[in-house]
């Protein structure tokens, strides 16, 4: 996955964020009483989910690596883009359903005691467990930052999307019931075409049909 790629799946996903995190960007405890430090709060909370979602990226750019060097690179890329693309055609409650709903609960219970505190370090650990909450969203991307077969590589496309999502989740958790619902909806509608985007692109680039960039040819240095 390409980091413009990543960037593109976090912006137009985050209206998706909107709905599924929305409710917890809104009730995020007051960090101080002025304004900037409620502004520092909020960036905290997406500093935490950025985090997060690097974190995740190293992971699963490791993963990635581990299948690079023993030459399934290619395979890795074409079934991760394989299951983004069947995934539109699963429903929703599949998809946001394959994590234990053990650590679902846990993080839910974590998140309630959290949101009752009003330090900074509340906020930012709130973010840091709400990238980890079950999301379809973040799944396309670790198999994006697995596909890309580089421990660094990964992290930066997970970094990346964590940056795209933040013009939204930061404007929702500032504006709060200001931002018209209509707009988010409209938004959410080019979340399966981003999706879409990224599946397409992990299996051309599975293909290597030696196309520079988009799908390079095995060992093409100068193609990545």
């Amino acid at each position: 996955m390409e980091l413009w790629t990543a960037f593109l799946l976090g912006f137009v996903g985050s209206a998706h964020c909107a709905g599924m995190c929305g409710p917890l960007a809104l009730a995020l405890p007051a960090t101080g009483n002025t304004r900037a430090t409620f502004l520092a709060g909020r960036l905290l909370y997406n500093l935490g989910r950025i985090v997060t979602y690097a974190a995740l990226g190293a992971v699963f750019g490791l993963l990635g690596q581990s299948f690079a060097l023993a030459g399934f690179q290619r395979w890795i890329s074409l079934a991760a883009g394989a299951v983004i693309l069947l995934s539109l055609f699963a429903s929703s409650r599949f998809t946001l359903g394959l994590p234990a709903i053990t650590a679902v609960g846990w993080l839910k219970s974590a998140l309630g005691n959290l949101l009752r505190q009003r330090s900074p370090g509340a906020v930012f650990t709130l973010g840091i467990l709400n990238g980890l909450l079950p999301c379809g969203l973040v799944y396309a991307a670790c198999a994006g930052a697995t596909a890309t077969g580089h421990f660094l590589s990964g992290t930066l496309v997970m970094l990346t999307f964590g940056l795209g999502t933040v013009p939204m989740m930061l404007g929702l958790s500032l504006a709060g019931p200001r931002l018209h619902t209509t707009l988010r909806f409209k938004l959410q509608r080019l979340v399966p075409v981003s999706l879409a985007i990224v599946g397409v692109l992990l299996v051309l680039r599975g293909l290597a049909l030696g196309i520079p960039y988009l799908s390079p040819a095995p060992g093409c240095a100068s193609c990545h």
